[in-house]
């Protein structure tokens, strides 16, 4: 059973949240602002954090900024901005999904199961891939580069695993939408932009002129040394 903590100062939603959620079958736990989620992060340790941004004491890009530092759990962030820059500071701090308020109770729910299906995915535990100096062992979930680990979120790192799966194929944006966040996402095709850029900046060496994520304009992307 997956448990969840919930990070908000909106007391109210939080509660109404968490029943919704344990309705679901899930153990979820709740914090009210930045630093008591922390703490309960240390202690609980939940399979997934779903992150308000406006806070007191503590926001959600600072509380999600100190979680990245130390973990990969997964992390949706709840916000009542939908600014093009907010996204992208998101992502770039290693968030896995956004959801704009005001948000169904349903909707938040599909998100969870999906970024928690992202990151428990069953792999062939022996499958290793292999390009040159960049490799990933699918069983321990770790990327390398000449031998330096790379941390990925577990979207990023299923984004990384689609794409050389197929080396030398174009995958559009939509077939990585739906392989990698779900069929529920199919109109959110800017994900796929924000997180190739995202992911480049980690796996190449020179983001600007990358040598293994392509992008071939008009019709997806391509892995390929």
């Amino acid at each position: 059973m997956s448990s969840i903590l919930l990070i908000d100062d909106d007391v109210s939603l939080t509660n109404l949240l968490a029943e919704y959620l344990q309705d679901q079958g899930y153990v979820v736990h709740t914090a009210s602002d930045g630093q008591k989620g922390l703490r309960a992060f240390f202690e609980l340790k939940p399979d997934l954090i779903v992150l308000d941004v406006t806070m007191p004491i503590k926001d959600g890009w600072e509380t999600l900024k100190r979680i990245r530092e130390m973990s990969q759990t997964p992390i949706i962030m709840l916000t009542a901005r939908s600014d093009e820059s907010d996204v992208l500071r998101g992502f770039s701090l290693g968030a896995d999904d956004y959801i704009n308020k005001p948000f169904s109770f349903a909707q938040l729910g599909a998100r969870v199961h999906a970024v928690l299906a992202r990151s428990g995915g069953t792999v062939s535990t022996s499958e290793r891939l292999d390009a040159g100096e960049l490799k990933v062992d699918l069983a321990t979930r770790r990327v390398t580069r000449n031998g330096e680990l790379i941390p990925l979120t577990p979207t990023e790192f299923k984004l990384l695993v689609t794409l050389m799966r197929h080396p030398g194929q174009v995958i559009s944006a939509e077939d990585l939408v739906r392989e990698v966040w779900g069929p529920q996402y199919a109109n959110e095709i800017g994900f796929v932009r924000r997180y190739i850029w995202h992911l480049r900046q980690k796996v190449e060496v020179d983001p600007e002129n990358p040598k293994f994520i392509h992008n071939e304009r008009g019709f997806g992307y391509r892995f390929g040394v």
